[in-house]
């Protein structure tokens, strides 16, 4: 059996209520993974072409305005 097979078996066998706690505990550890690349990926300057392209689209008055 796969460790992912043994997962889903486990999580087929949680209570409501553990099945929850879990699926909020999952949700939580995928965003912080998420928030971590994203400013990982921002110390790299793989987004600084996110403001050139934010300046081009102000300079050429396409954003808009809040």
């Amino acid at each position: 059996m796969t460790k992912e097979e043994e997962l889903e078996r486990a999580v087929a066998s949680l209570t409501a209520e553990e099945y929850d706690e879990f699926r909020r505990w999952f949700l939580e550890s995928d965003w912080e993974k998420w928030d971590k690349q994203i400013e990982e990926d921002s110390r790299a300057g793989k987004l600084n072409f996110l403001v050139t392209e934010a300046l081009e689209a102000k300079k050429e008055g396409k954003l808009l305005e809040p």
